[in-house]
């Protein structure tokens, strides 16, 4: 019997979590490994952690190598972990790539890591057989004293969930680059530009999000919401903490150019690739000195829910009424794509 073909995007969570139960895990320093909604590695080096994470950037193209620095750099600040040294892995496709095009991309890498911090360590470079667009894949690495360390197991029941930026501001910035002429229907090039500037302002980075959080008060856990939006963030959270989430539809702050942009394309807006929000959660006697201390430097924050005791699941509550949070099988995005 033939098996069905994968579509576009995240395994399903089944496979997933087969892959996972797979994986051999030998080194007893390993603290924390792979799992559903584990975004980073942690290795125990004593009085210190080396958190370590991995990510390709498939969707886009425009601004690629920048890309690829922030949203592994969003992964290890999530664990309270200073992004430390990057290696790159750029696949380029054969027939098409010119010497200017790889100076471009490792250019873009290099001013990303200079603007946090980070050591190019290494990587390859290829071009390849039968690729259509550039592909990059990042491994970063950070480290972070053992006692500072936050991981998305921590979300505690009685914890207020909070939000930075608001969602989708990648893709909404991916959708005004990519597919620009089809949204001329809808948007003037002012408010093109504006969606498209949106992967740097507000951003996609959320590196400085966590550490003024962190500086502000007690956090957590926390979670980068990246394919599946924040819905499928919201989720992973739950089932790595073991909690109920509870949230608020009406307090997710839904950007504005990234609401008509969706519309156009029938994307829900929290199943959506949403880089540039910072999810997290922190007792209830700090959450208003986050919030405050994130305003105060200009990143919108609001709290948009609860943790409660498990079974892990997520509940929107719409107009008084809740209900199960539909969980992505994978972004919506894919399906504009899909379209092309």
């Amino acid at each position: 019997m033939s098996q069905p073909i994968l579509p576009v995007g995240k395994l399903p969570i089944s496979l997933l979590k087969q892959v996972i139960e797979e994986a051999p895990q030998l080194d007893e320093r390993i603290l924390l490994g792979p799992g559903i909604g584990m975004d980073c590695a942690v290795i125990d080096l004593g009085d210190r952690c080396l958190v370590i994470k991995s990510d390709p950037i498939t969707f886009a193209s425009d601004q690629i190598g920048w890309y690829a620095v922030q949203v592994n750099a969003n992964d290890i600040a999530t664990t309270g972990a200073q992004p430390k040294w990057f290696s790159c892995t750029l696949l380029l496709p054969e027939g098409k790539t010119t010497p200017d095009d790889v100076l471009t991309i490792t250019r873009q890498v290099n001013e990303a890591c200079q603007s946090l911090g980070i050591s190019v360590i290494g990587g390859h470079t290829e071009v390849t057989y039968n690729l259509d667009r550039p592909v990059v894949l990042g491994t970063l690495i950070g480290e972070v004293e053992k006692d500072q360390l936050v991981t998305p197991h921590g979300a505690r029941p009685g914890d207020v969930i909070l939000l930075t930026k608001g969602v989708p501001v990648e893709a909404t910035s991916i959708l005004a680059r990519e597919f620009a002429e089809p949204l001329r229907a809808i948007l003037n090039e002012e408010e093109l530009a504006t969606a498209a500037g949106m992967l740097t302002d507000p951003g996609i980075g959320i590196t400085r999000d966590a550490q003024i959080a962190l500086r502000a008060g007690r956090v957590h856990a926390m979670h980068d919401p990246t394919e599946g939006g924040l819905a499928a963030a919201l989720w992973e959270l739950a089932e790595a903490s073991g909690t109920s989430l509870v949230i608020e539809r009406e307090s997710v702050h839904i950007q504005a150019l990234g609401a008509r942009i969706c519309q156009f394309f029938k994307l829900d807006p929290l199943a959506t690739i949403a880089s540039g929000a910072l999810l997290l959660t922190a007792p209830e006697s700090d959450a208003s000195a986050i919030i405050s201390a994130l305003q105060s430097e200009g990143i919108h924050c609001s709290a948009i829910g609860r943790v409660h005791p498990g079974p892990a699941a997520v509940h929107e509550i719409v107009d008084e009424r809740a209900s199960l949070l539909y969980r992505p099988e994978r972004d919506d995005i894919g399906r504009v794509y899909a379209q092309e």
